[in-house]
């Protein structure tokens, strides 16, 4: 049963469709947290929710349940850790007590993002930090070569902060990771995180470059990446990825990258997703820029699919608000999955989320008025 799993900025939420067309929708979850990202296990059951934030502090809650019931695991801590520990009152008034063994102290402000691979777990921190647990987010461990690469003394917070919002790995040889920082760029690893490269060079392909600070140079794509989805079925390292300044799409594993946004209304977006199976499709949400407001161009919601590996592009949004639409539709909030049929499913920051089974050709709103989405992960889950 496909199972979408919404992070918003009050929690997180399960939505189930058992028959019909009407969505169940479970929530809010994890105490009203922040959830930045969602990660389920398609043979357990098992959902974790990762979030926090600089007054929190850092954690990943876990359900064993379908989401009926949360664990927390709460990794750094927050400034009311802080608070509670010099006020005795405030710990009598709310019943709580500070955290005061956290393994990673205040390292860590937020997690930001999660990525299941075999028995693996893994967790995107901010500020960009990589952990891992093998034992299904009981206990972590940082990968510290990629915080103790050479260019990290270099590394720029893009507007939401020094994030590492991005994980890949590829299902046929576990010691293959990739990672998205904003605003550090693409990173590699091809030894399980014992070691990394930064990849961001362009492709050969002649591509023009915009003056814009993001736009990276002649040689590289510049730093700023949004999004990263992997063709997961492609005979080889298929990667798309959204850039603060383009869409791109490399064939090598993000050795190179190669411009495939021309036919597209703006270089500007946040979200990607990748057909399971097709490595030539894939969708994106361009928004009119990054000081225009960040809403659809136009004012008019669309989604646009390529089928030819970015050569050309088909603009889609029946069902969708085609005039005063303003909404942005943040970084993570796109996915695709089913077994049965491939869904197509995107949150906005306004709370509404809409869902395409006709690969993207027209759409209908499942659930409205939720908090704003931060995240949105289709995975298929055992009934409850």
């Amino acid at each position: 049963m496909t199972h979408l799993l919404v992070g918003t900025t009050k929690g997180a939420f399960v939505l189930t469709q058992d028959t019909g067309t009407d969505w169940q929708i479970s929530g809010p979850h994890c105490e009203g947290w922040p959830i930045n990202h969602m990660a389920g296990c398609p043979e357990t059951g098992t959902i974790w929710a990762g979030g926090g934030n600089d007054f929190l502090g850092a954690g990943v809650f876990r359900s064993s349940d379908g989401g009926q019931n949360w664990r927390l695991a709460k990794l750094s801590t927050g400034e009311i850790d802080s608070w509670l520990e010099a006020d005795e009152s405030a710990r009598e008034m709310f019943g709580l007590e500070p955290v005061r063994d956290a393994p990673f102290a205040d390292r860590l402000h937020a997690i930001w993002s999660l990525h299941l691979s075999g028995d693996a777990l893994y967790a995107g921190a901010k500020p960009a930090t990589l952990l891992k647990s093998t034992d299904g987010g009981e206990t972590w461990h940082a990968l510290d070569a990629l915080t103790d690469h050479p260019t990290a003394t270099d590394w720029a917070p893009g507007a939401a902060g020094l994030t590492l919002h991005t994980i890949l790995t590829d299902p046929r040889d576990a010691a293959k990771l990739w990672v998205g920082i904003s605003a550090a760029g693409v990173f590699a690893s091809e030894d399980g995180g014992d070691s990394w490269e930064r990849r961001v060079r362009r492709a050969n392909t002649p591509s023009e470059v915009s003056a814009h600070p993001a736009a990276g140079t002649a040689e590289d794509i510049g730093f700023c990446v949004h999004n990263m989805v992997r063709a997961a079925s492609a005979a080889g390292d298929v990667i798309w990825q959204q850039n603060h300044h383009g869409t791109y799409r490399s064939a090598d594993g993000g050795r190179s990258w190669e411009n495939v946004g021309q036919g597209l209304p703006s270089t500007f977006g946040f979200p990607i997703a990748s057909h399971p199976d097709d490595p030539d499709t894939a969708w994106v949400i361009p928004l009119n820029g990054d000081m225009a407001g960040r809403f659809p161009p136009d004012a008019s919601a669309a989604v646009w699919r390529t089928r030819d590996g970015g050569a050309s592009w088909t603009k889609h949004q029946a069902g969708l608000p085609e005039k005063n639409c303003y909404f942005t539709v943040l970084r993570q909030a796109m996915s695709t999955g089913g077994k049965e049929s491939l869904g197509i499913y995107f949150g906005t920051n306004t709370g509404s989320l809409f869902a395409s089974h006709d690969a993207g050709e027209s759409w209908s709103e499942i659930a409205r008025h939720l908090p704003t989405i931060l995240s949105v992960e289709a995975v298929d889950l055992p009934a409850a």
